[in-house]
């Protein structure tokens, strides 16, 4: 929502019967003065109101206008309607057809803001500002913000693709609105499901036309879940010649999947072709000092004092999506207000002990420690010792791996197992392993082999 930082300083007085401004007056007076006048020209000043004592009915002109306003302002103009009158207001919005008409005879200008209503819903929480940037998915994020700056003049089509939970949805939504802010930019944001179920809808009522003039008028098309395409040979038909007649046009064209375009199956060869003639980059899990820092951003903005032995222990035991990582922090501020416990290690491990895999927690460092220096020919006391040749420093670092993959315990508690040692030891020794079973096969069916033993 684009509001001014110097909200707080409003001061909202309480509805009196001699302060006795009507409520949409006031409402629509506060938001003059938090929005930017594009933006308050766009979204506020077509709404008609019908004030009933403490009913307020807001009206619109278009199911299109509606989602754009709701989903921006419903939040902000119902706190000012509590605040101004002390007292519940019920709210409700309508559309009315003919105000569509009125619309169509305004200037020159208000047709052009008309042209920069989004059409599907676009988050206003995911920003470039909250997004947290690591190692991971910081070339993505750098190019995002590219298209964001210039949309169809680089990086045409964007796509991007990674794991479920990784940020994907975040960036588009955050190009998205950052091209919102400017109001020139007329963007339709679909997921490949709901592509799908239009183009079905308009087969089955005759109208293929509308639907394809509707989607080739934009200037940004966005196309989250790119995949579900696949297989569909009349959606991919239609995207084909939708992505021809942008593309041509120079409008921007961003997509994202679960998967790079080579691996997507059953996906017509000339559509695999096209995703590849812009900039395909990939989202990466992030590392650990990135989920650490998504941690401490959640649980500022979540008012929440996040202790540093649990966020470690979220950060080590969720490593590949930052949904779940979100989830985790969530339930965890809703059992602690719920049961007024305070949020330590031992409170964490027992709520979140499905999210944590608990059952893991029969392996101990201990038979890590024995089943590795087995398997490597070693003595179990080289796992604690300061020796640091080869054969024995190698088998210590897959021993430590195998400790932060089959047991809850945080880096440093992990480190206290090996001697001693610090986390940024332990954390070498994981991410070393962790490169050496992706970039070597052999090696990476030899710890599977390990790891499943220890399971047994």
């Amino acid at each position: 929502m684009e509001l001014d930082d110097n909200r707080q300083d409003c001061t909202i007085q309480p509805m009196t019967i001699e302060n006795r401004t009507p409520i949409w007056k006031h409402i629509s007076s506060h938001l003059k003065d938090e929005l930017p006048g594009s933006s308050f020209d766009a979204w506020v000043a077509p709404i008609v109101n019908k004030e009933e004592g403490k009913k307020l009915t807001l009206s619109v002109a278009s199911n299109f206008f509606l989602d754009g306003l709701k989903s921006r302002y419903a939040k902000r103009i119902l706190e000012l309607a509590h605040e101004y009158t002390q007292a519940d207001v019920e709210i409700s919005y309508i559309v009315d057809s003919s105000l569509a008409q009125q619309e169509s005879r305004k200037s020159d200008e208000a047709v052009v803001i008309e042209a920069s209503l989004v059409d599907g819903f676009i988050d206003p929480r995911f920003t470039f500002e909250n997004f947290v940037v690591g190692s991971g998915n910081e070339f993505c994020h750098a190019a995002a913000q590219a298209v964001a700056e210039k949309p169809g003049a680089i990086y045409n089509p964007l796509y991007l693709y990674g794991g479920v939970g990784l940020g994907k949805t975040h960036l588009i939504n955050a190009v998205a609105n950052t091209l919102i802010a400017k109001n020139s930019y007329r963007i339709a944001y679909r997921t490949g499901e709901r592509f799908t179920n239009e183009l079905i809808q308009a087969i089955r009522n005759g109208s293929t036309d509308h639907f394809r003039n509707q989607y080739r008028q934009v200037d940004i098309l966005i196309i989250d879940d790119i995949q579900f395409i696949a297989g569909k040979d009349r959606t991919q038909e239609e995207f084909f010649h939708t992505f021809n007649a942008l593309y041509e046009l120079k409008k921007q064209i961003i997509l994202t999947s679960d998967r790079s375009p080579r691996d997507l199956t059953n996906l017509m060869e000339r559509l695999r072709s096209r995703f590849n003639w812009g900039l395909v980059a990939d989202i990466q899990p992030p590392d650990l000092e990135t989920r650490l820092a998504i941690l401490s951003s959640k649980a500022e903005l979540a008012g929440v004092d996040m202790d540093q032995d649990v966020a470690n222990l979220l950060a080590t035991r969720i490593t590949n999506n930052v949904r779940e990582l979100e989830g985790a922090l969530t339930r965890l501020t809703a059992h602690a207000t719920l049961t007024g416990r305070t949020i330590d290690v031992t409170f964490a491990r027992h709520v979140l002990r499905d999210l944590l895999h608990e059952e893991l927690r029969a392996i101990s460092i201990e038979d890590i420690q024995k089943q590795i220096a087995a398997y490597y020919n070693i003595n179990i006391r080289e796992m604690t010792s300061s020796k640091r040749s080869r054969t024995i420093a190698f088998p210590r670092q897959i021993a430590m791996y195998a400790s932060k993959e089959l047991t809850t315990l945080s880096l440093p508690e992990i480190g206290a197992r090996f001697g001693g040692r610090d986390h940024t030891t332990i954390l070498y020794a994981v991410r070393k392993i962790a490169k050496m079973r992706n970039d070597d096969e052999d090696f990476n069916e030899e710890v599977s082999r390990i790891i499943a033993q220890l399971k047994r």
